[in-house]
């Protein structure tokens, strides 16, 4: 049988939202496995304290900019000579019931989601065309599917991820490039806040009873960004421990 090896030896990988949860535990993951590691975030002090400990490269950048994203992208390949895969985790939340989201609120989220997602596959399709081959792998939510209470800006941009994700994956198939997307349900801060007893709902609700630690979304990506996934393109893989089941 042959075995997934999680082998980025000499590869070039861009995982955004780096400097914490899901992000850094990705970036931790793909540096142990030889990875020439960028992390972005828009965070700098904790960017370079996460990176400092990695030996990765630390690019501090709005995804909400396209200057920003295009200025990432072009140190990425000075440094590494190219981008092989692309991890788009970036994202915030703002927040609050339909009748009360201001227009900033609203656009902040699809900004960074949606439009984060949008700006680093435009900007590295030139460099995976270049070689002939790419991963990119975009982070989802199942709430863009089923919708959560006082998240209809970030509901709406986790669905447009899952509609851009399909879409790409078509349109780069041809390129050598696969597209995929993960749907996890990891303890991140965002968890961190929320009160103990709504929390013991929440983790009631999922079929193996708990949040997953960051650390455990790591394998999936891996294996969507490895060559043992070179024929899997245009799939949203749940992380979640069955709560979409």
């Amino acid at each position: 049988m042959p075995t997934i090896s999680y082998d980025f030896t000499g590869r070039s990988v861009i995982v955004t939202g780096a400097a914490r949860g899901i992000g850094l535990e990705l970036s931790r993951f793909f540096s142990s496995h030889g990875a020439k590691l960028a992390m972005v975030d828009l965070d700098e002090r904790e960017l370079k304290a996460a990176a400092s400990t990695l030996g990765a490269l630390p690019l501090s950048a709005d995804v909400g900019k396209t200057s920003d994203v295009e200025d990432v992208t072009s140190t990425v390949v000075r440094e590494f000579g190219g981008v092989d895969v692309l991890v788009n985790n970036a994202g915030i939340l703002r927040d609050g019931v339909v009748w009360k989201l201001s227009d900033d609120d609203w656009n902040a989220v699809l900004d960074v989601h949606a439009g984060g997602t949008f700006r680093f596959t435009r900007a590295c399709v030139p460099h995976f065309r270049a070689r002939g081959r790419g991963r990119i792998i975009n982070v989802t939510s199942y709430t863009g599917l089923r919708g959560n209470t006082g998240q209809a800006n970030y509901a709406a941009a986790k669905a447009g991820i899952i509609g851009f994700t399909k879409t790409t994956a078509k349109e780069l198939a041809r390129f050598g490039v696969t597209v995929n997307a993960i749907s996890p349900n990891a303890h991140t801060r965002m968890v961190d806040s929320i009160p103990d007893e709504k929390l013991a709902e929440l983790s009631s609700a999922i079929p193996l009873g708990r949040f997953a630690e960051p650390a455990e979304i790591c394998p999936a990506v891996g294996f969507l960004a490895s060559d043992e996934a070179s024929y899997i393109t245009g799939v949203v893989l749940p992380v979640d421990g069955g709560i979409s089941i």
